[in-house]
């Protein structure tokens, strides 16, 4: 297909990012990506940005740092990075993040270890600005030659390109005439089943299927809610599209059990593949794989909230990802298209006054997909009442 780049630009803008006049806009993204964040640009500079700003990430210059740099240095962030994210709050902007892997593999035969000691390009100032909900952001695809011949390794390079396109245009709702208004009314749903969960006031959830026997405690307060969020200032903005999860803040004290991976998960420039984690009073203890695993190893040391759990995310089967049946090696599209856990920083919105000092905080955050329509979802009341929550993907709230 031959994409019509304004047509994605304009939801990236208009509906995901809600970009307002005179707003400072940033755009985060891999080298390849260069035509997409062009027409994102002029999109945001006919919204009335007052200046757009491009922030890019090369992985070959990561590979060139785990390669050759010395080991003590390479946890080393310098502080503009972060305090350039820290500015962009303070400055009220706008940010538009294009997902997509450039470069799929690229650190595959080195080091985990040294792989899993340099964070980049994540920094734990991002998780301040949102919890802060200082900024109006998204996150949306951006297809590459390299990560479309990754998901379509059988097609010609062109025929993997076009079919990516095509899928992507597909799970975003562009192929409908009036994205939008799809994206509100499925908003709307996710939205409605988010305040149920939540009125239920379950005290944990039991996801139980092949490989996966895995309990998830819940906080007093843990709200569920929908990607669907609002700034300080009163923006509402979309922070992932696409988004068909509800999501909530867990104990990080209270996970048990074990889980199967239903998806690969990339990290670090690896793809790991056949994971399994078990937990214990929270903490992930074991990560057994059939590759790649030591990388993810690595990144749960990175510091004590590290291996514990900042999120719960529950996907129905409703979507457009899951049904696909495609491996998106995307975290942005792997995880809508299945139920997923996180490690590491929880978000300070999904959980009340109360229990906010109990969130988990980390350096990292880091979501790996352990659901499928095999994969059933049971809530627990405090007094033991059981709850069927999600039965073969289908809401049963």
């Amino acid at each position: 297909m031959s994409p019509d780049l304004d047509r994605l630009a304009a939801l990236a803008v208009r509906f995901g990012a809600n970009v307002q006049p005179g707003q400072v806009v940033s755009i985060s993204c891999e080298p390849g990506k260069e035509e997409v964040v062009r027409a994102i640009a002029a999109e945001a500079y006919r919204a009335g940005a007052k200046f757009v700003d491009v922030s890019w990430f090369d992985p070959h210059l990561k590979r060139a740092r785990v390669l050759h740099s010395d080991e003590e240095s390479l946890g080393y962030v310098p502080p503009w990075i972060g305090q350039r994210m820290l500015d962009l709050g303070e400055l009220r902007a706008a940010r538009i993040g294009l997902t997509g892997p450039s470069a799929p593999g690229l650190l595959s035969d080195l080091d985990p270890v040294r792989i899993g000691k340099d964070p980049l390009p994540f920094v734990p100032e991002a998780v301040k600005v949102v919890n802060d909900q200082t900024t109006n952001w998204t996150a949306i695809p951006c297809p590459t030659l390299p990560w479309a011949q990754l998901v379509f390794p059988d097609l010609p390079a062109d025929e993997a390109f076009a079919a990516l396109w095509e899928q992507l245009w597909h799970v975003l709702r562009l192929d409908e005439e009036d994205p939008v208004a799809f994206w509100k009314e499925r908003f709307g749903t996710l939205t409605s089943v988010a305040e149920r969960l939540t009125a239920l006031q379950l005290d944990r959830l039991h996801f139980r299927g092949p490989g996966t026997d895995l309990t998830v405690g819940l906080l007093p307060s843990s709200k569920w809610i929908a990607a669907q969020m609002t700034t300080v200032g009163g923006i509402d903005h979309a922070p992932n599209l696409p988004s068909e999860e509800i999501f909530t803040a867990p104990d990080p004290e209270r996970t048990s059990g074990t889980a199967t991976m239903t998806r690969p998960l990339v990290l670090g420039g690896s793809s790991i593949t056949g994971l399994k984690v078990r937990f214990e009073n929270g903490r992930a203890v074991e990560v057994i794989s059939e590759e790649h695993g030591a990388v993810l190893e690595e990144y749960l040391k990175r510091d004590e909230g590290a291996a514990r759990l900042g999120e719960v995310a529950l996907v129905d089967g409703q979507g457009r990802i899951g049904p696909l049946g495609t491996v998106f090696y995307d975290t942005l599209l792997d995880e809508n298209a299945a139920s997923h856990v996180a490690f590491g920083s929880a978000y300070a919105m999904t959980a009340g006054p109360g229990d906010q000092e109990k969130i988990n905080v980390s350096q990292i955050h880091i979501d790996v997909m352990l659901g499928s329509p095999e994969i059933d979802v049971t809530g627990v009341r405090a007094d033991g009442t059981e709850v069927e929550i999600l039965t073969a993907g289908v809401w049963q709230i």
